[in-house]
């Protein structure tokens, strides 16, 4: 069965119930489905490609134009209009869409127009027709539903594969973890061409028939303000946004007294900022865990049985080893190795690189996640760091996060980053960036002495240089990349 039916079941079941507000307004379920079927319908008379792109600001609008590319029987990709111009075309270029559906402003904001392909503005469709009706297509479990390129940490940006099965089972599982239902509402602050922003903040709601509230762009004050009127019980959002909100001066308790789900993807959550939100609001920020190629989500801590530092326990139907990198030997509770997982939200590979999608797996067929971590007797998962990024230290090994967590808790500092620096006489030594937080000073040798009174002698940053602004991806994580280059 295709992703896109259980959604049309879930509308007609409920036509009139809310579906999606955002900044232009609120629409209904059936609403939802007549506009899909409308942009289908133009899709085919249009189209002729295996791809439709997708190409806009997290709202109703992006839902839409998903299902039609589905009820066309196209495969979607969700395309990041945060790349620069090159990476853009780079995508374009790889997956081959004859078409991108997207709407004027967001052309107005990328400053360009895509070359090559047709642009549906669907600001200037009419959507609102009775359709004709044309059953939606039928696809098997293994056909193709998106193509979601990874913000290219290293290389060129990768089409990951992920089928109607995929998609469905990722949904399914968060939906039986946290028991979601249309009770729920849900407010989505990630940008839909992320993962967790496509299967969590979009297809869940739909298919349970809970309400989802879009913000368009992550301000702050206004963040806080959209909570405040729409009373949600679920946000997911990356660390940075958080911190983005701790700074709100005048945000209150009552502020986020209805959520129930806080949670935390995309990248390692501070204690600082896990602790600091809990002591201002009252709200403990539970940690989830997920990759592109796992649909995205494999581990959700649920507010009842939170562990610090966590990223809770797998969702049905996922399994979890954890790998000694050198030996290649699985480990017991408690020891740190490489996290490796499969289960029926595992990607079919990367598009159009066969090596590529044979390395990223084990011969069992698990995927190699690039992630440390362990789990403990009850089968929480802790990450603790990346493989490519653990430094090396006369022979110890290091993960910048422990660093990152130190620095993190100084009360001038807003964020860190920590690499490693060549050096003749240990053969690495920790290089850390940190950002300030607005009001604060600091400098760099009173880092650096705060950092000794927390940690081994060896783990204590060489130099830490104080950026304006941390280099970040699209969806906000700090890029060790762009710290290797200023090192």
């Amino acid at each position: 069965m295709s992703v896109h039916w259980p959604i049309i079941r879930t509308c007609l079941r409920y036509p009139l119930s809310t579906a999606c507000v955002d900044e232009t307004g609120t629409y209904k379920r059936l609403q939802i489905l007549i506009a899909a079927l409308n942009l289908a319908e133009d899709l085919r008379r249009t189209s002729t490609s295996r791809t439709v792109g997708v190409m806009l600001p997290s709202s109703a609008a992006f839902p839409i134009a998903a299902l039609a590319g589905w009820f066309a029987g196209r495969v979607v990709v969700p395309l990041n209009f945060l790349l620069k111009q090159d990476e853009l075309k780079y995508v374009i270029d790889d997956c081959k869409p004859d078409t991108i559906i997207t709407a004027t402003p967001m052309l107005d904001y990328l400053g360009y127009r895509p070359q090559r392909v047709t642009l549906m503005e669907m600001n200037k469709l009419t959507l609102k027709r009775v359709p004709d009706w044309t059953l939606p297509a039928r696809t098997d479990d293994e056909q193709l539903a998106v193509l979601l390129y990874t913000s290219g940490t290293s290389g060129k940006p990768k089409g990951v594969m992920l089928s109607h099965r995929n998609l469905r089972a990722n949904v399914e599982q968060c939906r039986q973890h946290i028991n979601f239902g249309p009770k729920e509402k849900v407010f989505g602050v990630l940008p839909q061409f992320h993962s967790f922003g496509l299967t969590v903040l979009t297809l869940l709601p739909l298919t349970v028939g809970c309400p989802v509230v879009y913000a368009p762009r992550f301000v702050p004050q206004r963040i806080v303000k959209l909570i405040r009127e729409h009373r949600p019980t679920a946000m997911i959002a990356i660390p940075s946004m958080y911190n983005a909100l701790l700074q709100v001066k005048d945000a209150q308790p009552d502020d986020f007294d209805s959520l129930t789900y806080c949670v935390s993807g995309g990248e390692p959550l501070p204690a600082a900022v896990t602790d600091g939100f809990f002591e201002r609001f009252g709200v403990r920020i539970a940690e989830g865990y997920g990759l592109t190629e796992t649909s995205p989500a494999t581990h959700w801590c649920r507010p009842h049985e939170y562990k610090r530092g966590s990223v809770g326990p797998a969702v049905p139907g996922v399994e979890v080893k954890i790998i000694d990198p050198d030996s290649q030997r699985p480990l017991g509770p408690n020891q740190d190795g490489e996290v490796r997982m499969r289960g029926p939200n595992l990607m079919q590979g990367y598009y159009n690189l066969p090596e590529a999608s044979a390395a990223a797996l084990d011969p069992q067929g698990f995927l190699r996640t690039g992630d440390i971590g362990r789990l403990d007797n009850d089968g929480h998962l802790y990450i603790t760091g990346r493989l490519k990024d653990m430094l090396i230290i006369g022979g110890e090994n290091v993960f910048p996060r422990e660093i990152e967590e130190v620095l993190n808790q100084h009360p001038a500092v807003r964020d860190s980053g920590v690499v490693g620096q060549k050096d003749p006489m240990r053969g690495e030594v920790p290089l850390a960036f940190v950002q300030l937080k607005d009001d604060q000073t600091a400098d760099p040798a009173s880092l650096v002495q705060f950092c000794r009174g927390k940690l081994a002698g060896y783990k204590v940053p060489s130099e830490v240089r104080i950026l304006q602004e941390m280099p970040r991806g699209p969806t906000g994580k700090v890029l060790r990349r762009e710290l290797r280059k200023l090192a």
